[in-house]
């Protein structure tokens, strides 16, 4: 198992990545502006959003994501303004990033708003390479820290919204920047950014009077690595209650359970387990905790309507 692990820090350190899937979140479904900038200022109010996902449990190295993002609307719901910070850990290898996001709304129809949306701002990676334990003493190669300069970067989407349905299309990072010439040491890394696009899309049934049903998917592309989709089935109760399943091909089965609190706070929590060969043998599941909160209204009324996305 150590051996595995070294192996696996030593690909993500030394050798250039070819592809990689950028964002895995289960609660994709309210964790929305970290994907799409056009969704800033959707829910007419102050939202902020934390969720924090540790995968694969119980593995040495593995994977650890936070999120944070806050967006209103601005110019009577004109315009969204949003900030979006990540960090992403795995292994000896961290990457963080603060990006800006600006949403520009245009009402298409009676009920639908169609946003167009631009992020931009700043990543760094770091891998911490001085930290691992090597069966060759005093090797070289992972005796030094390497860190990136900051580098910018900027993406951009496009969100159609109505109060029961969402479709949305998005590219995060146009830039594919290579951290190889961007180093601060004297290891090198020739790690680097892929560009990923991204289909978001949901809707709500009523199943009676109490009961409801929200289907929701978010699909993954990037080069060199297969498609990869996300498709969940949650049922709201009395629009207090939520409980439903996901399921990641080629890689993970998942529930959640969410409860709205107030009109306002809310909070959700997901298990996954992988079904995949190379990996169910080795951890306990994935876990993620969502925390969402809508601070002010654009009225001094409450919500007339429950916000399902």
């Amino acid at each position: 198992m150590k051996k595995l692990v070294l192996l696996t820090a030593a690909v993500f350190a030394l050798n250039e990545v070819q592809a990689q899937q950028d964002a895995m979140f289960t609660h994709y479904m309210y964790n929305t502006l970290a994907v799409n900038p056009a969704y800033a200022g959707s829910r007419e109010a102050l939202t902020i959003t934390g969720l924090h996902r540790s995968q694969w449990v119980g593995f040495d190295g593995a994977p650890v994501t936070q999120t944070l993002t806050l967006h209103s609307p601005i110019a009577n719901n004109k315009m969204g303004l949003g900030l979006s910070v990540v960090n992403d850990k795995i292994g000896p290898t961290a990457m963080k990033s603060v990006y800006a996001d600006y949403a520009y709304k245009i009402q298409v129809s009676e009920k639908g708003k169609l946003a167009f949306g631009l992020k931009a701002g700043l990543n760094v990676m770091s891998n911490n390479l001085s930290a691992l334990k090597t069966t060759t003493v005093g090797d070289n190669t992972f005796a030094s820290d390497v860190k990136s300069q900051l580098l910018p970067n900027f993406g951009v989407g496009a969100y159609y919204s109505q109060e029961r349905f969402y479709v949305g299309l998005s590219t995060p990072r146009l830039l594919q920047n290579n951290f190889k010439s961007n180093t601060i040491g004297n290891t090198s890394s020739t790690s680097k950014e892929k560009r990923h696009y991204f289909l978001i899309a949901g809707t709500v049934f009523n199943l009676n009077q109490n009961v409801k049903l929200k289907p929701t998917t978010f699909i993954k592309v990037t080069q060199a690595a297969p498609l990869e989709a996300d498709i969940t089935a949650t049922f709201i109760f009395h629009d207090r209650f939520n409980i439903g399943a996901m399921f990641r091909t080629g890689d993970a089965l998942g529930m959640l359970v969410g409860y709205n609190f107030t009109d306002q706070f809310m909070a959700g929590y997901s298990f996954d387990w992988s079904y995949g060969i190379k990996t169910f043998k080795y951890n306990q599941g994935s876990h993620e905790i969502m925390l969402r909160y809508d601070l002010i209204y654009k009225s001094k009324d409450k919500i007339k309507s429950p916000r399902y996305f």
